[in-house]
This record gives structure tokens, C-alpha cells and sequence, in this order.
């Protein structure tokens, strides 16, 4: 028989299972005196089972994650939740406001852990949220998106040499897991400072509600709940297709200055030597070849066609068993409405 859960306390607050309460943290004040708070809601079942986080817009103009967190916080399936769900949208809520990655005073919160009571800003923020709402999970699920004028296709971020991290990364359930050594300041490093495993889900573009990798993003929150056991398995559930890990992966940089056209997706194969695209100028006439300097697959892309030398255009991961990735992508692909 499963033993009741036990209340968990945010923010002096205590909630008690079978419940779910939310929360304003607050982290200042904007010039006009208008106070600024972090949104957290906490969902604590009946039965005892782990403590799992998922938070999004660590980077104020990453903006998929949020609606990630709203759905799966919307999710009938979260009736049967064994544990408890902190859930965190809008981590840089400044950011979010000014629709910029960064804080005001243009620092990365995501370079800013583990903070410092008076610090700068950023470390106050990450201070603050490490003691209240991280220090309380057992694991966690970071979302984000590429940055301004990129999109990612859906991948795993995690330092694979954490097995639990890896782990998670492998129940989420999407095709590409990259193994991303730990920075110093991110909330990852931080995550391992404590013991909480924590993996990054990265997908879509920066300012876009991008819908395939939403849908891909709700999905993997629920495989790796499921995984942990916070909630039952799916009634005659098809095996999770296998993640494939990158063992390099690097930006092809535009070789001239011009207008970029590509001839990839995202998730296309490529074989080396292959041209992926032309840079031209605006009246024609003086073509430039993007050659893949490696076989690959697309992970990451550019969304500006106007490029200078060095930019980067297309990120491709570097994979053992490529034709593999390519049947898995696929039918990635083609479950989440035919494309990324």
C-alpha cells in the first residue's frame, strides 16, 4: 500500500497532499514601485514519490517552456501524481517583461548561480531561488529554447557522467541527447552542487511559441514522471523510441557575407562535402557554397537570412550510428505533426 505524502513547505508556506497552492515570490520592485514575483505553483499528491521541478524562461525571451509548464500543469494525467510538482513558468520574470534573454543590467541568470544574498541582481535572484524552491527538489527539468533568430530541434541537454541525470535524459524520450559538460553559474551546476540531477530540454526558437516541440517538451515532462514513478504507466503503451547521443557537435560558419539560403531542416541528414545551402548577394552573381564538413545531422539552425562572415548557420551533431538517427528523427518528425 502506497504511504500518504508528507506536506512540503515553499516559502514558509506548508501544502498539504491532495493539494496544490500558488505562489508569488517576490524578488523586487520595478521603478514604478510595482512589485515583481516569481510565479510557482506547487502540486502535491495523495501518496508519497518524488520531488520533481520543471521551471522555464531562465532566459527571459525563451518562451516554449512556459507553455510547456502550463499544459502539463493542465494535464488530466496530473490527477494520479504520486510526489509533488514545483512548477516554475517564468523564472526571469524582468526578462520576460523587457523580452530580452537577459536581466536589466544585462547579465545571464543562467551564469548567476549559485547566487549571493547581496550580490548582484542576478545572484540575488538565483540565491533566492536556490534556497526556496531548487534546495526542495529531488531532481529537475530545466526548458529552453535556441536563442534570437535560432531554433533547436528538440534535444537533451545533461552531463552524462550524473548516471540519474543521464538517465532522465534517455526517459524524455526525445531522438538527440547532447552531452553538455556543466557551466559554471548555470542552474545545472548548481543542481550537481546540491545532488539534484537536472537535465535541459532545448527546443524551438527564441520569441515563438513553436508547437511540435511544445507538444514534444509536455510529452517528455510526463515520460520522465512516469519514469520516476509520479505517475502510472500508459494502458498498452508503445516503448519509447531510443535516444541517440551526439559524440561532437559544432556551427558550420558562413564562409562570406551575403544572403543565406539553406537547403536543410532541422533533423536533416547530411553527408560531408554536401552543400547545404548558398550565400549570394541581393543582385546575384557571386554564389558561395556552405559545405558540411562532416556527416551529421542538423540540430540547430539559423532564422536570418542575412549573414556576415564567421555567422553561424547550421549546427550539426556528430553521431556512431547515423542511419539509426536518421529512421528515429523521422518518425519524431512525423509524430509531432510531420515536422520541427
Amino acid at each position: 500500500m502506497a504511504r500518504r505524502s508528507q506536506a512540503i513547505e515553499i516559502f514558509g508556506q506548508s501544502i498539504a497532499p491532495s493539494s496544490q497552492q500558488t505562489f508569488n515570490i517576490p524578488i523586487g520592485q520595478l521603478y514604478t514601485h510595482t512589485d515583481i514575483h516569481i510565479p510557482v505553483q506547487v502540486v502535491n499528491g495523495k501518496t508519497s514519490g518524488p520531488v520533481l521541478m520543471i521551471c522555464a524562461a531562465i532566459h527571459g525571451d525563451e518562451l516554449n517552456g512556459i507553455e510547456v509548464v502550463r499544459r502539463v500543469l493542465k494535464a488530466p494525467w496530473l490527477k494520479n501524481l504520486r510526489g509533488t510538482l514545483i512548477a516554475v513558468p517564468m523564472v526571469n520574470v524582468l526578462g520576460i517583461i523587457h523580452r530580452s534573454r537577459y536581466l536589466p543590467d544585462r547579465r545571464d541568470l543562467n551564469r548567476c548561480f549559485p547566487g549571493s544574498e547581496k550580490g548582484s541582481l542576478g545572484g540575488r535572484i538565483a540565491n533566492l531561488f536556490v534556497q526556496e524552491i531548487l534546495s526542495k527538489c529531488q531532481y529537475a527539468i530545466d526548458l529552453h529554447t535556441g536563442a534570437a533568430h535560432r531554433s533547436n530541434m528538440p534535444q537533451i541537454r545533461v552531463h552524462l557522467e550524473n548516471q540519474q541525470a543521464a538517465d532522465l535524459a534517455q526517459a524524455f524520450g526525445v531522438p538527440l541527447v547532447i552531452d553538455a559538460p556543466i557551466r559554471d553559474g548555470s542552474l545545472r551546476g548548481a543542481g550537481d552542487d546540491l545532488g539534484i540531477p537536472i537535465i535541459t530540454y532545448e527546443a524551438g526558437e527564441a520569441l515563438r511559441f513553436d508547437e511540435p516541440a511544445i507538444r514534444a517538451g509536455v510529452k517528455g515532462v510526463r515520460n520522465v514522471m512516469m519514469h520516476l514513478k509520479m505517475l502510472p504507466p500508459r494502458k498498452a503503451s508503445v516503448p519509447t523510441a531510443p535516444s541517440f547521443i551526439a559524440k561532437s557537435s559544432s556551427w558550420v560558419r558562413a564562409p562570406a557575407d551575403g544572403l543565406f539560403r539553406s537547403k536543410l531542416q532541422l533533423g536533416d541528414r547530411v553527408a560531408r562535402g554536401e552543400v547545404m545551402g548558398i550565400i549570394d548577394g541581393p543582385l546575384g552573381g557571386s554564389e558561395t557554397p556552405v559545405l558540411a564538413p562532416f556527416a551529421g545531422i542538423v540540430i540547430g539552425n539559423t532564422n536570418l537570412p542575412l549573414v556576415n562572415e564567421g555567422e553561424a548557420l547550421l549546427h550539426l551533431g556528430r553521431f556512431d550510428d547515423i542511419d539509426d538517427v536518421e529512421s528515429v528523427v523521422e518518425e519524431f518528425r512525423q509524430e509531432f505533426d510531420g515536422g520541427l
